[in-house]
């Protein structure tokens, strides 16, 4: 992690012309664009043609690819870079976040609020389920990056007050918190908190992890699946886990 070189990657992509003239104003969006500066600060190496599809990033430590959810999408791009190349794919959680709302009447920008959510690492495993086929590849490796940002929404919403159901119209980094990687399967141990008994069930997981109980059994059924954690047993209607 290089906080000096994150901030050239920020200050870089927000003084680009394009963001000058406007937040989001491109179909390439400010953390998208921050993240590829700065796992790659040279640009002819963005955006490269691998096969039939463009790599995010394509270099001497191979492909990289930023995304932020929807990793359903990522199927068939990995089913055609996997075979020939080292890939990493990069999930950017906000660790902290600040709420900005757009009037799409005036434009006009409320004051920044702290949101009482954080984001964690646990949350990548509704992701992860969506690519669990691949993740038994050695040449396949994540990255995820905390990031302070500010969130941009637009007032377009359902309810009352046009915030529920309403627009993310974009995220700006602010700061670089953490960087976690899983390059190998030994490395997902780092998604099971330590602070979980020798066995246990999703709901202890859900605890320690602060995770809903499905999202739990989703992160249970992907740690057991690349064999992070097996299954020795049944509490109930849950399985009993212990780390392998």
């Amino acid at each position: 992690m290089n906080i000096h070189n994150f901030e050239k990657a920020c200050e870089k992509v927000m003084n680009s012309q394009h963001r000058r003239e406007g937040i989001g104003t491109l179909g390439e969006k400010t953390l998208h664009a921050v993240l590829k500066h700065y796992f790659e600060p040279d640009e002819t190496c963005h955006e490269k043609r691998v096969g039939s599809f463009y790599a995010d990033i394509l270099n001497s430590n191979g492909i990289t690819e930023i995304q932020t959810r929807q990793w359903n999408k990522l199927r068939q791009k990995l089913k055609a870079f996997l075979p020939d190349n080292e890939v990493t794919l990069v999930y950017p959680v906000a660790y902290t976040k600040y709420l900005l709302w757009i009037s799409e009447e005036t434009g006009e920008i409320s004051k920044r609020r702290l949101s009482p959510k954080k984001g964690s690492a646990y949350d990548i495993f509704p992701e992860l389920y969506r690519i669990k086929n691949f993740l038994e590849d050695e040449n396949l490796h994540l990255c995820i990056v905390y990031v302070d940002i500010e969130e941009y929404r637009l007032l377009n919403g359902w309810s009352t007050d046009k915030k529920k159901g309403s627009w993310r119209h974009d995220r700006i980094p602010k700061g670089l918190q953490n960087i976690i990687y899983i390059r190998n399967k030994k490395d997902y141990s780092l998604l099971i908190p330590g602070t979980l008994p020798a066995q246990f069930t999703s709901r202890d997981y859900s605890k320690a992890a602060g995770l809903s109980l499905s999202n739990a059994q989703t992160a249970l059924n992907v740690l057991n699946y690349v064999n992070a954690v097996g299954r020795v047993g049944k509490k109930g209607k849950l399985f009993i886990y212990e780390r392998t």
